[in-house]
C-alpha cells in the first residue's frame, strides 16, 4: 500500500458504521418533532454532528494502532488487517500526531454545535475525547483491562444517537436514549467479533480485553446475547408509536454471523463475521432510523 490507501487502511472504513449509525438514528428521533431549529440549521447540525462522530471513530482507530503499536501488542502474528505502526507502514509519531489532529477536527465540529445548542455539549465532548485517547492509551489504557465494550456502549451508542437528537431538538428526548441502546449494542458486538478473532494474540501480549477475561466460550455466549438483546430493545422502543422495530430488517445478517460465532468459527474465520457483523450493523441501524423517521 502507498499514500493514501494506507491512511484509508488505518482509519477502518468497516468500523465507521459506528458513527454513522447512531447520527442516523438521533436525527430520525428529532424529526417530525416541534423544534425552534428551522430546516436549513438542522441539516447543518446534522452534518457537524456526523462529523464529529467520524472523526472519533477515526481518531480512536489511529490512537489504538498507534499505542498497540508502540507497546509492541501488533508484533506477534496478527491475524486481522495490518496496522500502520506494527506493520512499518507509518512512523508512530506521525500516526500519533494523525489521531491528535482528527480528535483537533472533532473538537472544532463539536464546539460549533456547543455554540449552537448548549454549553453542556463542551462537556460531552470533552469526556468524549478524553475516552477516545485512553482506550489504548495513557498509563492504564481501560481497552487493555476489558472496558472497551463500556466504551463502544456508552460514547457510539447512548451518548451519539442522544446527542444528535439533543443538538436538533435542544432537549433530551427519552426514545433517543432508548434507541441508543440497540445502536451501542451493534458496536458492542463488532468488538467482540474482533476481540475474538485477536484473542491468541492479545492474551499473549498482555491485553486483557474482556474476551481474553471471558474466554473463549463465554465471548461467543456474549456475542448471541448482545445481538439478541439489540432487537429487542428496538421491539420495545417500538412501543412509543415510531417504527423502531423495522431494525429486524438486518437481522438475517445478524442470524448467518451468529451462526458462523456458536460453530466455532476463529482466527482468518472471523474475518468474515466482522464483515457480516458490519453489514447487520448498518442495515439494521439505517432500517430504524428510516422507520422512525417514516412514522414521525
Amino acid at each position: 500500500m502507498t499514500g493514501i490507501k494506507i491512511w484509508i487502511a488505518g482509519a477502518r472504513p468497516r468500523t465507521l458504521a459506528a458513527a454513522v449509525i447512531p447520527v442516523a438514528v438521533g436525527a430520525a428521533v428529532a424529526a417530525g418533532q416541534d423544534s425552534a431549529v428551522n430546516a436549513v440549521s438542522a441539516w447543518g447540525r446534522v452534518a457537524l454532528a456526523l462529523l464529529v462522530a467520524l472523526a472519533l471513530q477515526v481518531g480512536v482507530n489511529f490512537a489504538n494502532d498507534y499505542s498497540d503499536g508502540v507497546r509492541g501488542v501488533d508484533d506477534s502474528n496478527r491475524i486481522g488487517p495490518r496496522r500502520l505502526v506494527g506493520s512499518g507502514l507509518v512512523a508512530p509519531n506521525c500516526l500519533k500526531w494523525a489521531a491528535i489532529n482528527v480528535f483537533a477536527v472533532a473538537a472544532a465540529a463539536g464546539a460549533v454545535l456547543a455554540a449552537l445548542a448548549g454549553w453542556q455539549l463542551l462537556i460531552v465532548g470533552v469526556l468524549c475525547l478524553l475516552a477516545g485517547w485512553g482506550y489504548t492509551g495513557g498509563p492504564k489504557p481501560y481497552g487493555y483491562l476489558g472496558f472497551g465494550e463500556v466504551f463502544v456502549f456508552v460514547f457510539f451508542g447512548l451518548v451519539a444517537t442522544a446527542g444528535t437528537s439533543y443538538v436538533l431538538l435542544e432537549r433530551l428526548d427519552w426514545l433517543a436514549v432508548v434507541c441508543g441502546v440497540p445502536v451501542g449494542l451493534w458496536a458492542v458486538a463488532l468488538l467482540i467479533t474482533n476481540n475474538l478473532r485477536d484473542l491468541q494474540g492479545d492474551a499473549a501480549a498482555g491485553k486483557h480485553t474482556l474476551a481474553v477475561r471471558l474466554g473463549d466460550r463465554r465471548s461467543r455466549l456474549m456475542y448471541l446475547g448482545v445481538l439478541e438483546a439489540s432487537y429487542a430493545v428496538a421491539l420495545v422502543a417500538s412501543i412509543s408509536g415510531r417504527a423502531a422495530a423495522a431494525a429486524v430488517v438486518g437481522a438475517p445478517f445478524a442470524v448467518g454471523a451468529v451462526r458462523r460465532v456458536l460453530q466455532g468459527a476463529s482466527g482468518a474465520e472471523l474475518i468474515g463475521v466482522l464483515g457480516a457483523t458490519a453489514r447487520a450493523q448498518l442495515v439494521s441501524g439505517l432500517a430504524m432510523a428510516a422507520g422512525i423517521a417514516l412514522t414521525a
